[in-house]
């Protein structure tokens, strides 16, 4: 636990904003043995109205411990001060690489590890944690990347901790993000792990199509992402459904795989959708399809047989 006067200290007064979100502002941060840190901190109407959440964010992070989960360093919960701190992670949130403001597009073969490690962070909480933890909020803006392009799940804030691993759902008030959330939800009011990975699904299309969850068509009239793609995929072309920043630099057997995936875990019944193990099975075929294409073409650089010659003459001595 950290005391308010060393948030102040790690975080330079407050110098460097990193994000802003509708709960408060994260800065960067900087701990004593050198290493960088998001400190997240609560507004203070935040603080006022987010306690219990902040509480179960806090309960679940000193929990959970996964590669492709953002570690959790402390927090700081003094007065009406209230923070986070967590690793930082260099690169920003995927959104924000998927947007059109950016000017170096990630690759396919990056997308498809980042979605592999999504879904791995997922499968931890759904089959690795007892009892198991829904995330409730996954999103593009949510999912962050280090340095190297790691991805890893952020933001539990709205998380649930099953009662027991027997539980399959939670009753709850409306949460998580409009795009994301659950089409049954609307009538169950009830959360699960098939809720996460609907979410995590339309994730994959915004990593296929480049687009956002609720795109902007003509006239004002939104369209969701779900039905832009299905219109797409009735004509038969993944060339007008991939992002156009690709260039069609993709593996196309490897980009159906992908966009199956995807469209069966945004399925309208939870019932039809795969679990998240079943989805990185799935992407784990999808990364194995451009690794054995990748290593197609590296051989087809060096010369067939015939094409080297080497001196097998003795060296004079």
């Amino acid at each position: 636990m950290f005391k308010c006067s060393e948030i102040i200290e790690i975080t330079n007064t407050f110098r460097t904003v990193i994000g802003r979100g509708g709960s408060g502002i994260v800065y960067l941060g900087c701990l004593e043995d050198g290493s960088n840190v998001a400190v997240k901190m609560l507004s203070s109407s935040s603080a006022t109205r987010g306690q219990k959440q902040f509480q179960s964010e806090v309960e679940i992070l000193i929990k959970i411990h996964h590669t492709n989960l953002v570690s959790f360093v402390g927090y700081c919960a003094e007065g009406r001060t209230m923070a986070l701190i967590c690793e930082y992670m260099a690169n920003g949130n995927l959104r924000q690489h998927l947007s059109g403001k950016n000017l170096n597009p990630l690759s396919w073969k990056e997308r498809v590890h980042i979605a592999l490690d999504a879904a791995q962070g997922l499968e931890y909480l759904h089959d690795g944690c007892n009892p198991p933890i829904i995330h409730r909020d996954l999103k593009s803006a949510n999912i962050l990347l280090n340095q190297k392009l790691q991805a890893k799940l952020a933001d539990f804030g709205l998380s649930r901790i099953f009662a027991s691993e027997s539980d399959t759902h939670v009753t709850t008030a409306v949460a998580g993000t409009a795009g994301y959330l659950d089409p049954e939800y609307n009538y169950t009011f009830k959360f699960n792990e098939k809720s996460d990975v609907y979410s995590l699904g339309i994730v994959l299309l915004e990593l296929i199509t480049g687009k956002p969850a609720i795109i902007k068509g003509t006239d004002d009239v939104n369209i969701h992402i779900v039905e832009w793609v299905n219109k797409r995929v009735e004509r038969g072309d993944i060339h007008e459904i991939m992002d156009p920043k690709l260039k069609g630099k993709f593996n196309i057997n490897s980009a159906w795989k992908f966009l199956e995936a995807a469209m069966t875990c945004t399925m309208a019944m939870a019932s039809q959708r795969m679990s998240a193990m079943e989805l990185l099975v799935e992407l784990k075929q999808c990364l194995a399809i451009e690794l054995s294409e990748e290593i197609a073409s590296r051989a087809a650089d060096f010369p067939q047989d015939g094409g080297l010659e080497i001196d097998t003459a003795p060296s004079p001595r």
